[in-house]
């Protein structure tokens, strides 16, 4: 039943993916639900992450299939790249999918209301866009987060981040990119397969800190070998603007490098800035966050909060997984936690990683006695085309259960591959799980269930070769 002393059952504030989601089947239940949201529906993954992201990644690749096209008797004729029309065709289809989020919350009989969206009190939101007061039983903050703009560096101002990323009117022909995780490496790969000088600054020893070292220095060598520039242990100290209106990006090495563009992507902050979360109680961790328990409640009983603005797992299914969650807690009476074990992920760079499980440093710390497989080997669509890049497969696994414990793995498809291997890794099956599956042959995956004998062990965190 409603309660007729508020406006709705559900006010929702923010569009991203997990906020409509919850939107949609709370309204399905017959719920009175609002949401809410002040620049487009889709939120970071559909505007202006990974959607727009891929769809760059998709355009970057086709300079190294035209190359390798001739090993395979294809005669590839002049050739030009148009920055203008890749981001023209992919404006239409954001608008193409935002037009889809926007109809999925109609069918379901949600109201949409386009303007910011702030708490007043535990109860009551604010729209700016007409200054009305409207008041909620239940609210869901889904505003999830943006790039940290880095203002303690001088100059910043000059710098773009990866929401410019997608709307520059030119293709830079060289950028500086600072950072060195997984938004950084994916840009530095976009516009080096497009063609822009592109060096990259990070303070860290090496690139994708957190990800698997196997991984993390084969990536590094192969992104060099391309024509990348990466700087670790260094970092930017300013960004001055020169009076052609190019940039020039100081370094604490000492270092000066020109650029048409400098780029900051040194990690995302959650968007609670005047969101009025004081006003309605709902506790703020040290970075902003907001700060929920294993259902996603806040401070305040009947608040809730999902997505990157908790600052939990940041990745777009996590947040629509979230969602569901929160409807089963709430609207079905069965209290869901959301589940963050054993959460496969991507990186879209050239060559891909796709990753789950453990890292074997990471498994070293939590079960001690590993068995480790690893095979690099050139992949077969690589043998005609004479490109010298090699794949890399690792399976992390505990020398006395057997299980698989981590998937790691570098090369065409790997973001694929890591979607598979997140289910069997998942289920816990063992090694002996994937060495009783049959091989499909020729493919790269074969390799996974073919690795019969470890390439070294690792015992009390020393490795020990075979």
């Amino acid at each position: 039943m409603s309660d007729k002393r508020f406006d709705y059952d559900l006010f929702v504030i923010g569009g991203g993916s997990g906020g409509v989601r919850a939107a949609r089947r709370a309204a399905a239940l017959g719920k009175r639900v609002a949401i809410a949201e002040e620049f487009r529906y889709g939120g970071t993954c559909v505007i202006r992450g990974c959607v727009p992201k891929k769809l760059l990644v998709y355009a970057s690749q086709f300079s190294e299939s035209f190359e390798d096209a001739a090993g395979y008797g294809w005669s590839v004729g002049p050739r030009s790249f148009d920055w203008a029309t890749l981001i023209a065709n992919k404006d239409n289809e954001i608008d193409r999918l935002e037009r889809i989020y926007r109809s999925n919350l109609e069918k379901a009989g949600a109201e949409l209301l386009m303007s910011r969206a702030v708490m007043e009190g535990p109860h009551h939101i604010r729209l700016l866009s007409t200054d009305a007061v409207v008041t909620a039983e239940r609210i869901l903050i889904a505003v999830g987060g943006r790039p940290n703009p880095f203002p303690g560096l001088p100059g910043a101002e000059h710098c773009i981040t990866s929401n410019e990323a997608f709307h520059l009117k030119r293709l830079p022909k060289s950028i500086v990119i600072l950072g060195g995780g997984y938004i950084a490496v994916e840009f530095a790969n976009i516009f080096l397969g497009l063609g822009s000088e592109v060096t990259l600054v990070y303070r860290g020893k090496e690139i994708l800190q957190g990800f698997d070292d196997d991984l993390r220095h084969e990536l590094h060598q192969a992104m060099v070998k391309k024509g990348a520039r990466i700087l670790c242990e260094d970092t930017l100290t300013e960004v001055v603007q020169k009076p052609d209106g190019r940039f020039e990006a100081h370094l604490k090495s000492g270092d000066r490098l020109d650029a048409d563009e400098v780029m900051l992507a040194v990690g995302r902050m959650p968007n609670t800035e005047d969101l009025g979360c004081e006003k309605a109680g709902v506790e703020l961790g040290p970075k902003g966050e907001i700060v929920v328990d294993d259902y996603s409640q806040t401070s305040v009983a009947h608040i809730h909060a999902i997505g990157d603005v908790t600052n939990r797992v940041q990745l777009t299914p996590v947040a629509i997984h979230e969602a569901m969650c929160f409807v089963e807690t709430v609207y079905h009476g069965r209290p869901t936690k959301p589940d963050f074990e054993t959460v496969a992920t991507a990186v879209f760079s050239q060559p891909e990683i796709g990753t789950v499980g453990l890292t074997e440093s990471a498994a070293a710390r939590s079960h001690g006695d590993l068995d480790i497989y690893r095979a690099r080997f050139k992949p077969m669509r690589h043998t005609l085309s004479g490109r010298d890049e090699a794949m890399l497969m690792k399976l992390v696994v505990d020398a006395t259960s057997r299980k698989v414990l981590g998937a790691h793995v570098l090369g065409p498809d790997a973001g694929e591959l890591a979607q598979v291997l997140g289910i069997c890794v998942k289920a816990g099956l063992t090694k002996e799980d994937f060495d009783r599956t049959m091989a499909v042959h020729p493919t790269a995956a074969e390799e996974l269930v073919t690795l019969y004998d470890p390439s070294y062990r690792v015992r009390d965190g020393q490795r020990v070769e075979t």
